[in-house]
């Protein structure tokens, strides 16, 4: 069986596409473009290696946007001033591995389904050299240089070729260097140099829906092709409450506040990031943060409840979905929450690893009425918005 690794062409700019970080790094649907990229390939079973090729002045956007992608993994290497400069530091990167197969791919095409993966490999094991390419449906025509129609061409020979492109590594490699021993830069796509290179290039059945994010347009859509794809919505509920004890803070959607006692009960008692976990857990219809960390277990006794809320977060991902929402209440009478209420969105937003402006925190006291009221303990009410892919039963 070959051993497939695949390099991820992260180290352009993305001027076109506007911004204020390259393309790469931005969001679509609540999710960086990269890490989407990334997450696809690593979760591929037939691939086993992933290179990502990023700029150096990118490093710390890299690092956020790869945190919770745990396996296959290698450590980022810096690209060069063009495509192919980029490419050849991926495959430079992976030559002591000996991969059979390499995929590279564009980190701008973040649609890329798992089948169009496998599909790669299995042409490039069958072929050497491997494109996925789709079907010209408009009249295509030649212009001259007076902006006049030369020809029209013949569209049934005419394919949009997209990545991953595949091929037999060590031959790829070798192209590479020899074009940059040769001065050649002006290669658009590795199947151009490979077959300069001599290199037989078969196509494959490529997928409409794997667009490169190329401009301003294009990234709003991609946010309609996620809320297509993503069509079935589902809200959860969550709810929890924790008594006061003895102790100097507390721990509230993930943030530290001084306060003249602590909350007791399950881990450390963060009653907003339990509500929360509880409400994407409801949305899976997936019980409940009981049952996945029960509180009789000494595992979980002082945890940080980051842990279950990003459990939470990860099980919406395994099943191909997003989080587009979280609202959290907090009800009690001190300590003061306002304050605090944007360094726990900037807090939540990290663990659950989307933007900022889909997470929402509100505080309420419930005057003087009830445990709350007497000072007692604290409660927090949650709701989470999940979008999954539709699943015919």
């Amino acid at each position: 069986m070959s051993q497939v690794a695949a390099v991820v062409v992260a180290a352009g700019r993305g001027l076109r596409a506007g911004g204020e970080v390259p393309k790469q790094f931005r969001a679509i649907g609540g999710e960086i473009m990269l890490a989407r990229t990334l997450s696809t390939l690593a979760q591929t079973p037939q691939l086993e290696l992933v290179q990502p090729v990023i700029r150096a002045e990118d490093r710390d956007l890299y690092l956020a946007a790869s945190a919770r992608i745990a396996t296959k993994l290698l450590p980022a290497v810096n690209g060069g001033a063009t495509r192919q400069d980029s490419v050849r530091a991926g495959l430079e990167a992976l030559e002591d591995r000996h991969p059979d197969i390499v995929l590279i791919h564009d980190a701008a095409r973040p649609f890329a389904s798992a089948s169009l993966i496998a599909r790669a490999i299995a042409a490039a094991e069958a072929n050497g050299a491997a494109i996925p390419a789709v079907a010209v449906t408009d009249t295509v025509k030649s212009v001259d240089a007076q902006g006049l129609v030369d020809k029209t061409l013949d569209r049934n020979a005419l394919r949009l070729v997209q990545t991953p492109q595949a091929f037999a590594f060590a031959p790829l490699l070798a192209a590479h260097r020899r074009a940059q021993a040769e001065g050649r830069h002006d290669f658009t796509d590795d199947a151009a140099l490979a077959e300069w290179a001599g290199m037989k290039v078969a196509v494959f059945e490529g997928e409409p829906g794997n667009v490169k994010i190329t401009h301003p347009e294009d990234f709003a859509r991609a946010e309609a092709q996620q809320a297509a794809q993503l069509g079935d919505v589902r809200m959860g509920m969550g709810v929890d409450v924790h008594a006061f004890g003895p102790g100097d803070h507390v721990m509230i959607g993930g943030i530290r506040i001084a306060h003249e006692r602590a909350l007791t009960g399950h881990s450390d008692a963060d009653v907003g990031l339990h509500a929360l976990t509880d409400a994407i857990l409801g949305a899976l219809a997936d019980g409940d943060i009981g049952a996945h960390f029960p509180p009789s277990d000494p595992q979980w006794r002082g945890a940080s409840s980051d842990r279950f809320l990003r459990f939470a977060v990860e099980r919406v991902a395994a099943r191909g979905g997003m989080v587009a929402h979280l609202d959290l209440t907090i009800v009690c009478e001190a300590p003061k929450i306002g304050p605090h209420r944007d360094a726990m969105r900037a807090a939540i937003a990290r663990i659950a690893e989307i933007d900022i402006g889909r997470v929402a925190v509100k505080a309420t006291t419930s005057e003087r009425l009830g445990f709350t009221g007497r000072g007692e303990g604290i409660a927090a009410y949650a709701t989470a918005t999940v979008r999954l892919p539709w699943v015919t039963p």
